[in-house]
């Protein structure tokens, strides 16, 4: 066989690499699907426990540290798998197991403890947190007043509460709204942290003020908030 067919196909072989070569460069590579980040399940140290309920300046006030360890471990603020199969950016409260969460993608909750008080009890459902406010103002409803007649000095006529240490609302109020209304439900922060777990007197959904702060920087203006009872 001469030399010269012989080159003629190894020249042809080589084109015919080289061209497949160059196409199958040009083609687009297909982008990479993100992926919803799955937070770690771990739950606080006890290092962490002393700086997450330590003392905070805030506002211009002092939050006096919290005893966790007087406090079922349960209701510390901690990230867990997602029981609630809502979507991602969904608080929900869960009433008789005096839980809250925050929904995240990946399939994780960020969990608060939190106190029920009678009103508390008497709303359930969705709605929007329509207001948020950092040391806000208490103004007891009407109906409070009148079974407490010592609160009218802090009747929405009068003012209401400055905001401070003692203010019932604590360091952050988020404010409930269904169909355009105030339900006169609230998220709110406590001092009294051994509130927490229980069902009090008189309030709505409390948190520990470190809690409730902590709270705030998740759930913006016009979150969707589901109550179950």
């Amino acid at each position: 066989m001469s030399a010269q067919p012989l080159s003629r196909r190894l020249l042809l072989v080589g084109f015919a690499s080289s061209a497949l070569a160059s196409c199958s460069a040009s083609l687009p590579r297909s982008a990479p699907v993100p992926q919803a980040v799955r937070r770690p399940i771990v739950p606080p140290t006890q290092e962490e426990l002393m700086v997450m309920y330590g003392p905070v300046e805030d506002g211009g006030f002092l939050i006096p540290a919290v005893p966790f360890q007087r406090i079922d471990p349960r209701f510390y603020r901690q990230r867990v798998i997602d029981p609630t199969g809502e979507a991602p950016g969904t608080v929900v409260v869960d009433t008789p197991s005096r839980l809250l969460y925050v929904v995240e993608p990946g399939g994780t909750a960020m969990r608060y403890g939190v106190g029920i008080g009678r009103e508390g009890f008497a709303w359930q459902g969705e709605g929007v947190i329509h207001w948020r406010q950092a040391w806000p103002r208490w103004k007891p409803p009407n109906e409070m007043v009148a079974r407490q007649p010592s609160l009218a000095r802090y009747s929405i006529e009068n003012g209401g509460m400055e905001p401070g240490l003692k203010n019932p609302l604590g360091a952050r109020a988020l404010y409930i709204f269904q169909n355009g209304q105030d339900t006169l439900y609230r998220l709110h922060g406590t001092p009294e942290w051994n509130s927490i777990g229980t069902a009090t007197s008189s309030g709505c959904v409390r948190l520990m003020n470190q809690d409730v702060i902590d709270l705030y920087t998740r759930v913006p203006y016009k979150a969707r908030i589901v109550v179950r009872q």
